[in-house]
């Protein structure tokens, strides 16, 4: 599990005082809990619920998963931007092969327990492969999502990944459209890993091979890192803040 990272100040925020980042209005309705976390300085909870992907299979080492790399791209972006008093920490409570019914058996003790300020959940992957059927996979995901929002927390879904098994598994893309369409619903976030991956590709960034490890289904080290960065850019986009091209894709 990760642990929580200080937000350092850069030469240029030592020398002068930090100025709390501007939030423009207009994106206050994505993910306000955290937005308001950071113009007032204040420690950042963050829990990353999922399967395999979010606990790491196929990192070489726990600090090389994303949620580990999240926590220290978010920190160190914060810090750069003159947030130096807030803190990140995120938890990593991916379990492997979990599909919807299994991770809805744990949300309370392993999500909603830790209260959390903002919850990124990694879901969609096994639920083709473990028979769980679509319809299935709506309901416990909107209640889900329902669940954790009710307890003041913010809420991002990130989709499936690109790989071969899931592109060679009947019906697994009816899952994607399916968390689409509840963040659509219910005005959530998404962090499109599908197309992010197959952009990065595209962009001769990685290649899949580079991505997806050998077994077909589980990022690399590589892979984890491009997600982590393009999770900090786009959390800090939900909640206002400006970017930049060192967190872009």
């Amino acid at each position: 599990m990760a642990q929580p990272l200080q937000a350092v100040p850069t030469e240029a925020t030592r020398s002068a005082p930090a100025a709390r980042p501007a939030i423009p209005g207009r994106a206050l309705a994505r993910l306000p809990r955290l937005a308001g976390l950071i113009t007032q300085g204040q420690a950042i909870r963050i829990v990353a619920f999922g399967s395999s992907s979010t606990e790491g299979s196929g990192a070489s080492s726990p600090s090389t998963t994303y949620p580990a790399q999240l926590q220290r791209d978010l920190a160190a972006r914060l810090g750069a931007m003159g947030s130096v008093h807030s803190s990140v920490t995120v938890l990593n409570r991916g379990k492997g092969g979990d599909d919807s019914e299994a991770m809805a058996r744990r949300l309370e003790r392993d999500v909603l327990a830790d209260k959390p300020d903002l919850v990124i959940w990694q879901t969609g992957s096994n639920d083709p492969m473990s028979g769980v059927s679509v319809e299935r996979f709506a309901e416990l995901t909107r209640a889900g999502i329902l669940a954790m929002r009710a307890t003041g927390a913010d809420v991002v879904l990130m989709d499936q990944q690109w790989c071969k098994k899931l592109s060679t598994t009947d019906g697994a893309e009816a899952y994607g459209a399916a968390l689409h369409a509840i963040a659509t619903e219910l005005n959530v976030p998404v962090i499109r890993r599908n197309a992010m991956m197959r952009a990065w590709a595209a962009q001769g960034l990685l290649s899949p091979t580079q991505m997806i490890g050998p077994d077909g289904l589980h990022m690399t080290d590589a892979g984890y890192d491009r997600l982590a960065r393009a999770a900090t850019a786009q959390l800090l986009a939900n909640a206002g803040l400006p970017q930049d091209a060192s967190t872009q894709n």
